[in-house]
């Protein structure tokens, strides 16, 4: 019996009749690849060396904390800070109900033009779009104003990108486009291809970097005392009452999980408590699920496969 087994074992013999080790854990999916590959990363290792049945449940970063709050969904593989810090504050400050893993992965968010479109309209800065002319550039539809995609709908991205467009100037000379990120991403494959100006929201850790030549534009740089940010959940006047005229911090990804696994599912929580993945491991599950098709329960066997002693070290 190996390690993980003897310590499942050892937990179930001493759960109060038995029943901590049978209970389903539920982990909540949001519609992005990193947060997909990672949730079955954490599926496959919690089944494989608790013995725990996990289940993956599509969901937004709001209904997911909802859920773990009443119980009925117990993990987040992904949550975005400071994009999710109202989230983070109501659950895991007020609310205590969420516990998060401090460890975490970097990650950028800019707004890119290819290299292309760079040399063709001379746009190097995001306030340029401020400029009718320029924005013109970006008018696919004929509709006199320029498009811009700036995330999924449901993404708390999404709606900073909202309060930046609005805090720069730029919500008056272009449409903000909210889309499901393969459409969006097909959008940039056909500019690329048919030699189109496109200026979109990009972010890392993400496979877009290794296929397209992009250049993220110039901003100010990050100023806290400039950023205030309101979610739709906070405030039904969050737009304008936000204000974010600088550059993103660099924001962390961390995994969240109830607080009650802490009782019944003691070794799961004080696993999801350690996990910890680099920002190359990430680059590389997204690249493996978004440009090579693989499937992610195919990749999360096959890696942890391939990583034994990293994952034997989450359950430490």
């Amino acid at each position: 019996m190996n390690i993980f087994k003897k310590l499942a074992a050892a937990a179930l013999a001493t759960s109060v009749g038995h029943t901590a080790m049978a209970q389903e854990i539920v982990i909540g999916v949001p519609n992005w690849a990193s947060a997909r590959g990672t949730a079955h990363i954490l599926k496959v290792a919690l089944e494989d060396n608790l013995g725990i049945s996990v289940e993956l449940q599509n969901g937004t970063n709001p209904i997911i904390f909802e859920a773990m709050d009443s119980g009925s969904m117990h993990v987040h593989p992904e949550v975005w800070l400071p994009n999710q810090q109202n989230l983070h504050d109501t659950f895991v400050l007020e609310k205590k109900s969420v516990r998060f893993n401090p460890n975490s992965v970097l990650s950028d968010q800019r707004i890119c033009v290819t290299k292309d479109t760079q040399e063709r309209t001379g746009i190097s800065a995001l306030s340029d779009l401020t400029d009718p002319v320029m924005a013109a550039h970006f008018d696919a539809d004929g509709d006199g104003l320029g498009e811009m995609w700036i995330g999924g709908i449901g993404w708390a991205s999404t709606n900073v990108e909202k309060i930046r467009a609005r805090s720069y100037g730029y919500s008056e000379t272009m449409t903000l486009v909210e889309m499901d990120e393969a459409l969006a991403l097909a959008q940039v494959d056909n500019a690329v291809a048919q030699h189109q100006n496109i200026v979109f929201y990009c972010y890392t850790p993400h496979h877009m970097f290794s296929l397209y030549d992009l250049v993220p534009l110039s901003e100010p740089a990050y100023d806290s005392a400039q950023w205030e940010v309101f979610q739709p959940t906070d405030d039904p006047d969050w737009l304008e009452k936000s204000s974010t005229p600088t550059a993103w911090d660099a924001a962390r990804l961390h995994i969240f999980y109830a607080a009650e696994l802490e009782e019944t599912q003691p070794l799961a929580a004080s696993m999801l408590s350690k996990v910890k993945l680099t920002t190359d491991q990430i680059n590389a599950l997204v690249y493996a699920l978004s440009v090579d098709g693989t499937d992610p329960d195919d990749y999360a066997r096959q890696w942890i496969a391939e990583n034994p002693d990293i994952v034997l070290s989450w359950f430490e």
